[in-house]
C-alpha cells in the first residue's frame, strides 16, 4: 500500500481483509488498485474492495481478470496519488504479467514488480519460456541501480541459499543472507530491495557471468548460449531444496 495521509494505492491484494483494515486503521480512502497478473494471490481481494471502496482497478490487457477492470500493456501510464506509473510487459512468470515503474520526484524509483522478480531469485515459468523471463529481468536490470524493488513474497533467504550454491565465490550474497536474516530474526521484512542489490546477489539477474554459467553448466550442462543457462538455473531452482 501506498497512502498520502488521505489517499491509498494498494498493488495485488490476494486478500482484501488486511486492506479494508489498513484502510480503517488509518483513516484512509482507496482510489486505486494495481494487479500485476491473474494469479488469485494477487486478485482474491479485488472484488470485495472494488465492491466496497469504489477504487479503479487496473491490470494487464492478456490475461483474465476479475471485471471490470481497466485494461493495461507495455507502453501504457496510470496515475494513482499523482504518481505516474510506466507499465511494463515482462512474460516469464505468466504470459500477460506486467509491473509498474515509477520516477518520483526527489526520491527513488519505484517498482512494483509482482511475482517476476524476487530478491535473489525470481518467478516460475509457469506460462512464459526462459527467453521471455529472462528478457524481462534484463530489463529491471537497466533501470536506475537505486530503484526500490517491491516484490510480493517474502522468499529472500530461501532464494539467497539457493543463490549461495549458484554462486559460491561471490561474498555479496554471504554478507547480504547474514542481513537478511538479522531482519527476519527480528520479525523485519527483507523487502524492498533495490536493483542495485539485486545485481549484486541475484543469480538470476547474474547468469550471463562467468561464475554463475560455470556452476550451471558443471550441475546439468544444457549449451553455453545465455538462454541455456538461464534455462537450467530456473530448472535446478526448482528442484533445489
Amino acid at each position: 500500500m501506498l497512502h498520502n495521509g488521505r489517499d491509498a494505492l494498494v498493488v495485488d491484494p490476494g486478500d482484501a481483509q488486511p486492506v479494508l483494515d489498513a484502510l480503517q486503521r488509518y483513516s484512509l480512502t482507496l482510489r486505486c488498485i494495481l494487479v500485476t497478473h491473474h494469479h488469485a494471490d494477487h486478485t482474491g481481494g479485488v472484488h470485495i474492495l472494488r465492491e466496497t471502496t469504489g477504487a479503479e482497478v487496473y491490470g494487464p490487457a492478456a490475461e483474465k481478470m476479475p471485471e471490470p477492470i481497466l485494461r493495461l500493456g507495455d507502453g501504457d501510464q496510470v496515475s494513482g496519488l499523482g504518481i505516474n506509473f510506466q507499465v511494463m510487459h515482462v512474460p516469464g512468470h505468466t504470459a500477460g504479467h506486467i509491473a509498474y515503474f515509477a520516477q518520483l520526484t526527489g526520491e527513488t524509483p519505484l517498482l512494483f514488480c509482482g511475482d517476476t522478480l524476487f530478491s535473489g531469485g525470481c518467478g516460475r515459468l509457469f506460462e512464459g519460456t526462459p527467453a521471455q523471463m529472462l528478457t524481462s529481468l534484463e530489463r529491471f536490470a537497466a533501470l536506475p541501480p537505486e530503484t526500490r524493488v517491491c516484490c510480493t513474497h517474502e522468499y529472500t533467504l530461501g532464494n539467497l541459499r539457493f543463490a549461495r550454491v549458484a554462486e559460491p565465490g561471490n561474498a555479496d550474497i554471504a554478507n547480504y543472507q547474514t542481513h537478511c536474516q538479522q531482519l527476519r530474526d527480528a520479525s523485519r521484512p527483507t523487502l524492498p530491495s533495490s536493483i542495485g542489490q539485486e545485481l549484486l546477489i541475484n543469480p538470476f539477474l547474474r547468469s550471463h557471468l562467468d561464475s554463475v554459467a560455470r556452476e550451471v553448466q558443471g550441475h546439468d550442462p544444457m549449451g553455453v548460449s545465455a538462454e541455456g543457462v538461464f534455462a537450467t538455473l530456473r530448472q535446478w531452482k526448482n528442484k533445489f531444496q
